[in-house]
């Protein structure tokens, strides 16, 4: 069975000043989200499913998914702060207008994925060898497992020198992983690494494995999901800015004993769109890595 690749596309964008998720970094005006996808491609993945905001389609049609349509099964649904909600819910947070989070996204695509899936955010670079490592481990599971997975990248390998960055600590052992914490704000201090959390700030080595959204699911995880949202909700409808995450929600189900994370690994530096100012990185290592022959001066043929 080919795995699909579900892209986080919905989010606002607020650090980096615009629409980042279609942005123009490649030579023929391929954005950087042209990248993972061809590598899904390349890597054996089936279909893509993007989840965007409906204020965006128009452009992200014209920019972008109409290009990838035309070169492999694509397709897309919409994420708003009223999506899943309830009537009373949806009174509860009235005035509100970002949408709630990952999972919240996950669920808002959970009736188009009927197989294993590959997680990845809009804005990230993550390397076609861990497309190949999670695509191929996906393949062989059935849409009931519980054996999810995910990939592991060396936190000093993912900092943005531009200002913090969010990332999933991990803990792991023997190849599992055991318990994830979102860290929201995590940044360079001197030559130091610090994560500002609410009770404190914590030092980091930078040798510590994180989580960059980078996750495989069977269809199996959705009820999870479900549940872990469900709870959000009865207690955050009235909030104006809490998001339910897809790091705490995989580390309490792992805790739980309701499914098992096999964690991977791979070296590879990331790179991504968090600040305006990430944008000639991105720029520079795409031309780098074309030049090298790891992609073609023109990524899709259509």
């Amino acid at each position: 069975m080919k795995p699909s690749l579900l892209v986080l596309a919905a989010g606002l964008g607020s650090r980096y000043g615009g629409v980042k998720q279609i942005d123009p970094v490649g030579m023929h005006g391929e954005a950087l989200l042209d990248y993972s996808v061809y590598d899904a491609y390349k890597s054996g993945y089936g279909k893509v499913v993007f989840i965007i905001r409906p204020d965006i389609e128009k452009d992200f049609r014209e920019r972008l998914f109409d290009r990838i349509a035309r070169n492999m099964d694509a397709e897309y649904v919409f994420q708003t702060h009223e999506s899943l909600l309830n009537a009373e819910q949806i009174k509860q947070s009235e005035g509100r207008t970002k949408p709630w989070g990952t999972i919240h996204a996950l669920l808002c695509a959970k009736d188009v994925i009927k197989e294993p899936f590959t997680v990845i955010n809009a804005d990230d670079f993550y390397g076609r060898e861990a497309y190949g490592i999670l695509g191929d481990y996906l393949s062989k599971l059935s849409n009931d497992s519980t054996e999810h997975a995910m990939v592991g990248y060396l936190l000093k390998n993912t900092m943005s020198p531009m200002g913090s960055v969010s990332r999933g600590v991990c803990q792991v052992k023997d190849g599992l992983l055991q318990g994830m914490r979102e860290n929201t704000k995590i940044e360079f201090e001197g030559d130091r690494i610090v994560s500002h959390l609410p009770e404190g700030d914590v030092y980091l080595t930078g040798d510590e494995w994180v989580s960059m959204n980078f996750f495989g699911f069977t269809p199996k995880a959705f009820d999870y999901m479900t549940e872990y949202f469900e709870r959000f909700m009865a207690e955050n409808a009235t909030s104006p800015k809490a998001e339910v995450l897809l790091p705490n929600c995989a580390g309490e189900m792992v805790q739980k004993g309701i499914g098992t994370l096999k964690v991977f690994s791979t070296t590879e530096k990331w790179f991504g769109m968090t600040y305006k100012e990430d944008r000639d990185t991105v720029k520079q290592n795409l031309a780098l890595k074309t030049k090298a022959g790891v992609y073609p001066e023109k990524l899709w043929e259509k």
